[in-house]
């Protein structure tokens, strides 16, 4: 049998607008709707992030709450990872809706520069972060834009913020951070097994980039792939994607040309370490 592998959607992110594609969801119903259809695709992970009225970025614990209550019932056992990433929100803020308990949450664990601004994570904000996501048991995905950020989750580890088998996500092709280029995540991953040997990983290839480093991330045996009309709005340089189905639909033919299939909600909580959906349930 082949072996199984999350796919995980990014619906819609902090920066694609409706004016970019008009199928970006940013109302918390827009929001369930895609992420049902992409769940019905085949994606068993959904990343999070929150938009207010006029599109900007949110940290309203509410509707955060509104989309995870609304996935939970039209996506049985899909799990849900909220962002506390920082274009467009108040540092203080970016932890607020982590008392909701999602099943996950991304970390960055250090600084790096994107297009028009610094996206600052120093020390004290990341460890911060990463002390509510234990005390709501609430499990990192360590977002990695540079070499270094792996050693900044390191440093997290030895501190007792979290254990030793994070699940790591290379963030590739972003304008002034880490270059989409294979090589690169041959290193990336040669450092992962060093000081992380127990976590498991993915990468994430932004813009047109997404399925070069999907197919990389897959040749070298990766626990999970990313997409999602965050990352890429574009099925085609010359054609919008029409919904984040239709970009999950891409992921599941590359996983199959790989020679291995779509995780299920509950395969893809065993592979990332998380408690089943049902001892969820229960502690709600």
């Amino acid at each position: 049998m082949s072996s199984p592998i999350v796919i995980a959607v990014a619906i819609t992110g902090s920066v694609p607008r409706k004016k970019d594609n008009p199928a970006v969801p940013i109302t918390p119903s827009e929001q369930i709707e895609s992420t049902q259809q992409a769940y019905e695709a085949g994606a068993s992970l959904v990343h999070i992030h929150v938009r207010n009225d006029d599109e900007t970025s949110s940290s309203d614990p509410e509707r955060f709450a509104l989309v995870q209550e609304g996935i939970a019932r039209h996506c049985p056992g899909m799990i849900i990872q909220f962002s506390t990433g920082g274009r467009g929100r108040d540092p203080s803020q970016r932890g607020s809706a982590l008392y909701h308990r999602p099943d996950m949450a991304s970390l960055s664990t250090g600084s790096v520069n994107f297009p028009t601004i610094v996206y600052e994570n120093h020390t004290t904000l990341v460890e911060d972060l990463a002390s509510k996501m234990k005390q709501f048991d609430v499990r990192p995905e360590i977002e990695i834009f540079d070499l270094s950020h792996l050693h900044g989750a390191k440093r997290l580890i030895e501190k007792g913020l979290m254990d030793e088998r994070p699940h790591v996500q290379f963030v590739m092709g972003v304008q002034n951070a880490l270059p989409a280029e294979e090589h690169l995540l041959d290193t990336l991953l040669g450092e992962l097994r060093r000081v992380l040997p127990d976590a498991t990983w993915t990468a994430a290839g932004i813009g047109r980039h997404q399925a070069s480093v999907m197919d990389w991330a897959l040749a070298r045996g990766a626990d999970a792939v990313r997409t999602g009309l965050e990352d890429n709005i574009r099925v085609a340089k010359d054609r919008l994607a029409s919904s984040n189905a239709e970009l999950v639909e891409y992921a599941v033919l590359a996983i199959e040309r790989h020679g291995r299939r779509a995780a299920t909600p509950a395969e893809a909580r065993t592979l990332l370490r998380l408690r089943p959906a049902s001892a969820l349930s229960q502690a709600s």
